[in-house]
């Protein structure tokens, strides 16, 4: 299994004894925590280290992976500049990562670098990771101001990328928790510190990292913590896997929460073909068309749409993102097998924000076929059912279309609003609805 573990470490700058001082003698749980780690990653031997670090560099909507083939850092901020490192970029997969990016219109990539020298963030865990072993390459990458699901779902590009690469891998996420723990700590106390870090710790010794994507921004943005989103970008890369947590140590001994802990995939879940005809029907087409660039010509039409015709939209995801859709309202073909397997042609070809898929891609793709009842004629969005019914709105030659249930869009006047906004209906103009159903085959 390439993705070999994760870790989750703080980063006090004190915990390297040339910066504490001494004073490193107060946190020794937090250091055997990071010793533990380094010696694990030593046994594991990993080709490269993937590291999230809330210190790089960091932008409100798009994640910065470090660029080059090497950087150096040291603790001279910190009264130490005699403790200094140099780390080897994979270079390669920083690059893989972005283009993987790029294909699903994700923001990130390794443009606009600010400061290419490691941050403290990434310093303080590699110090001890570098006792040990020191045969690694690292890709370093930055949080962002984008959601919680938005790094979850940067995780699993990250892995996707190491995967097609076939690196073997370990994941260093860096982060602190809540700086606001005691009355007499740097930030004072709130008491969404303590509560913060209770959440958290129980999330991680569970296993369950997904869970991270749930916690409230507001609650996140009052417990000030610093690590959610790094340990959010962890949680992705392990998305559909059983962790074996090893939780090693929790304190707040300065008012600031340093938790470690180890995370061991014990396995992956196995990716399930679908058994519906009709998704097998546009998977044939689309591995027919990105392999040979030919439409389907020799299938058989399966018995529960013989003799039918209906409009049709075929859902392409990749990690989790959409990376395509293309569909009809009304039949366009002389039969509904016909306008599936033209759809999917078109879902991965001829989507205009996206580019086209590519064979690698592949094994990554989820695909939905979506078949629409014939759409009827509404007066008023009282008649609408945000989860039940799509909504077809038409002024003039302009016409937009939005399918039923989709995430993030909850009720009909936002659903109408899409709809509007993709046709390029403006606030003043008149239009009619219509509305229609939609059975879902995944």
């Amino acid at each position: 299994m390439p993705l070999l573990a994760g870790f989750m470490l703080p980063h006090p700058p004190l915990a390297v004894p040339e910066v504490g001082g001494g004073d490193e003698k107060m946190i020794q749980p937090t250091i055997d925590g990071f010793i533990k780690a380094a010696q694990t990653i030593a046994d594991l031997k990993p080709d490269t280290i993937i590291l999230t670090s809330p210190h790089s560099v960091m932008y409100h909507d798009y994640f910065h992976i470090s660029p080059g083939r090497n950087a150096k850092g040291s603790f001279s901020a910190f009264r130490a500049p005699q403790v200094s490192m140099s780390v080897s970029y994979d270079d390669e997969l920083a690059r893989a990562i972005e283009k993987r990016a790029e294909k699903l219109s994700f923001p990130a990539g390794t443009s606009g670098e600010r400061d290419a020298k490691l941050d403290h963030g990434a310093m303080v865990p590699l110090y001890y990771v570098n006792q040990y072993y020191t045969g690694y390459k690292l890709v370093r990458i930055g949080l962002s101001g984008l959601s919680l699901e938005a790094h979850y779902q940067f995780g699993r590009i990250i892995k996707a990328a190491a995967d097609s690469l076939g690196r073997r891998f370990v994941f260093l996420a860096s982060g602190d928790l809540s700086h606001c723990q005691k009355e007499d700590g740097p930030y004072g106390f709130k008491k969404e510190g303590p509560e913060y870090d209770e959440k958290l710790m129980s999330v991680m010794k569970s296993g369950n990292l997904k869970e991270l994507t749930q916690f409230d921004e507001i609650f996140l943005e009052k417990a000030e913590e610093c690590g959610h989103r790094s340990f959010t970008i962890m949680a992705g890369a392990f998305d559909g896997m059983k962790l074996k947590p090893d939780i090693m140590s929790h304190e707040a001994t300065f008012g600031v929460g340093y938790g470690t802990g180890i995370f061991i995939p014990e396995k992956e879940a196995e990716k399930m073909s679908s058994d519906d005809p009709l998704v097998k029907l546009a998977t044939a087409s689309i591995h027919e068309y990105v392999n040979n660039k030919r439409v389907l010509k020799d299938y058989d039409i399966p018995d529960i749409i013989k003799g039918q015709r209906a409009g049709s939209f075929v859902s392409v995801h990749e990690n989790g993102m959409l990376r395509g859709c293309i569909g009809t309202i009304l039949p366009v073909r002389d039969t509904l097998a016909e306008e599936i397997v033209r759809n999917a042609v078109s879902a991965v070809s001829e989507d205009p924000r996206f580019a086209p898929v590519t064979p690698d891609e592949l094994d990554d793709l989820e695909i939905n076929v979506d078949i629409l009842t014939e759409p009827e004629d509404i007066s008023s969005m009282d008649e609408l059912d945000v989860k039940k019914y799509g909504v077809i709105v038409t002024s003039g030659y302009k016409r937009g279309l939005l399918l039923p249930d989709l995430e993030g869009v909850d009720t009909v006047i936002e659903q109408v609003l899409i709809a509007k906004r993709k046709a390029g209906i403006g606030d003043r103009e008149p239009y009619t609805m219509q509305r229609f159903e939609v059975i879902r085959h995944v």
